[in-house]
């Protein structure tokens, strides 16, 4: 049963056991206080309060709300009542009591006091020695009881409000964290539809990137293998020297060899070949010997700073671009000197590849017929994926740089 429920009951069940407590004591008490005329008149007053507290249920089952007329007609007929008893005998002042309960349930805030207050008087007068007043010591003491209930009443009253008024609080605090509690909830529903479109778009993003990785490697490998196959083989075709014709087609076959190998590691997505035996400078070394040897362009390596291992993507990327980049002054360029610069310095590595050739206007449109599609594009991806930048300086007849730079991420 719940704190409620039990006060239900009370409200019910007590003027009935209020009202037969003060009865039997006034009952024992015939011939002392209680008269034979106040025991005619209190049948009458107890036929009157039963009959009350029968029309009191028939109204609750109804189902009047809160401060109902009826509420404050029940209140006031018992409250008058009370009062009748308390000139039969100040015993009923046991059944007067009930008003301090149910003055603030039955009646409007504005009468809430007022019903106090009488219930006070009655239970100053039921302590007296009941009413009438018959003397001015009796006053005097009815003063003073009158003083304290009406004071107790007051005092009791004040602090019920300021505790409805906590309840009230309460229950607007409650209310507001539940509508908080429905808000973060929805957010919580909100942010794992949104995560669930954070991992589709995150994979999409990925397969799309593995796409990106296999067509520039594809790119930076096969295609220029073939290309250079391509090109040691009319050059074997081209010229009527046996020995020369067999020095092109042995190079082709390297070529070929070593751009079946490429393809290889890449499907296994593994990095560059050259960088398994190499070191990144070693690597970038062979990487120009064997253009020079490849286009017949004399082309230099330098290295400044203090070389340090770097993390293997980090390696991987520039070795490509520098491959890339060379490719790309051997097919177009036209230049007579090549020079590939790697530096160190403190928080980044850069990659320079400059040429002497034919240049051309970065800004301008590509030729509609001209191939590949991976070349300065695929650079920049690559630099990107590390957070780098690549740079192209380009002028029509004036060659070309190349510059890429990187984070120094060093190995392990």
């Amino acid at each position: 049963m719940t704190v409620e429920e039990s006060w239900q009951r009370w409200y019910r069940w007590a003027p009935y056991g209020t009202l037969g407590l003060s009865s039997l004591l006034a009952v024992l008490t015939y011939g002392v206080i209680t008269t034979t005329r106040g025991m005619y008149a209190g049948a009458g007053l107890l036929a009157a309060a039963l009959a009350l507290q029968l029309w009191r249920g028939r109204t609750e089952r109804r189902g009047d709300p809160p401060g109902a007329v009826s509420d404050q007609v029940y209140f006031w007929t018992r409250t008058a009542l009370a009062f009748a008893f308390n000139w039969v005998n100040p015993v009923f002042g046991i059944y007067a009591v009930l008003g301090y309960f149910d003055a603030d349930r039955l009646l409007p805030r504005r009468a809430v006091r007022a019903g106090l207050l009488t219930t006070a008087v009655i239970m100053a007068g039921s302590n007296t020695g009941g009413f009438p007043l018959r003397s001015g010591m009796t006053w005097a003491m009815f003063a003073g009881l009158f003083a304290l209930h009406g004071s107790l009443t007051l005092l009791f009253g004040h602090l019920a409000g300021r505790e409805e008024e906590r309840s009230r609080a309460r229950a607007a605090t409650i209310a507001e964290l539940e509508r908080t509690n429905t808000r973060l909830e929805q957010a919580l529903r909100d942010n794992a539809a949104l995560q669930n479109m954070l991992v589709v778009q995150a994979r999409e993003a990925g397969v799309t990137q593995e796409r990106q990785r296999l067509a520039a490697e594809i790119h930076d490998t096969i295609a220029q293998g073939l290309t250079g196959i391509i090109t040691q083989l009319q050059a074997a075709t081209a010229t009527t020297d046996e020995t020369t014709s067999r020095a092109h087609v042995a190079r082709a076959a390297t070529l070929a060899r070593a751009s079946l190998g490429e393809a290889r590691r890449s499907v296994q997505n593994l990095g560059p070949g050259a960088l398994e035996h190499h070191s990144l400078p070693e690597a970038l070394k062979k990487a120009v010997d064997g253009w020079t040897e490849e286009f017949a362009v004399p082309a230099t390596f330098t290295i400044t700073g203090t070389v340090e291992p770097l993390h293997e993507e980090v390696e991987a990327t520039l070795l490509r671009i520098a491959q890339e980049a060379l490719a790309n002054a051997g097919r177009h360029a036209e230049a007579g000197r090549v020079g590939v610069t790697l530096s160190y310095m403190d928080d980044e590595v850069t990659l320079d590849v400059r040429d002497d050739g034919r240049g051309f206007e970065p800004a301008a449109p590509r030729s509609p017929g001209r191939t590949g599609g991976f070349g300065l594009g695929g650079m920049r991806a690559r630099a990107a994926r590390l957070a780098g930048t690549v740079d192209v300086e380009s002028e029509p007849g004036q060659g070309t740089a190349v510059s890429a730079r990187v984070p120094l991420v060093r190995h392990g």
